[in-house]
């Protein structure tokens, strides 16, 4: 699929498994986090939307404005961390390379990369909009 030029019926058909939706106050500041800091692809970026790929698995970000109608936006906070007790991971991202992509662009690191008991290295980076972004690899 071209994600660049499929409209938003043939995406929503096209969709299987589990999907993430995340919502974001500011999607272009989102998208950039994600680009920058761990090399995902974002498509048909606009203020409320966007389709991102990660390896072989695509999420969606959406503003809070396109969930007028939805129950889900009245029991966001009002203040951060909205995204508080979800660690997104990301098992094609190398820890150590994403810690300095997002101190140079300013993110917060939760946890520096550390080898954890499970096997993996992996580093906690907090977005502004309180969802941990979790890059792990197998300890080397």
């Amino acid at each position: 699929m071209d994600y660049e030029t499929t409209d938003a019926d043939s995406f929503g058909r096209s969709l299987r498994g589990i999907g993430i939706n995340l919502l974001v106050r500011d999607v272009p500041a989102e998208v950039a986090l994600l680009e920058t800091v761990f090399d995902m692809r974002c498509h048909q970026v606009s203020k409320d939307f966007a389709i991102v790929t990660y390896g072989g698995q695509v999420f969606q970000l959406h503003s809070d404005g396109t969930y007028a109608e939805s129950p889900l936006l009245s029991l966001l906070p009002e203040n951060p961390p909205r995204g508080a007790g979800i660690e997104i991971r990301l098992y094609y991202t190398d820890p150590d390379d994403a810690v300095v992509r997002a101190e140079v662009s300013g993110f917060t690191i939760l946890q520096a990369s550390t080898d954890k008991p499970h096997g993996l290295r992996e580093a906690y980076i907090l977005c502004e909009n309180g969802y941990a972004w979790v890059p792990s690899r197998p300890k080397g």
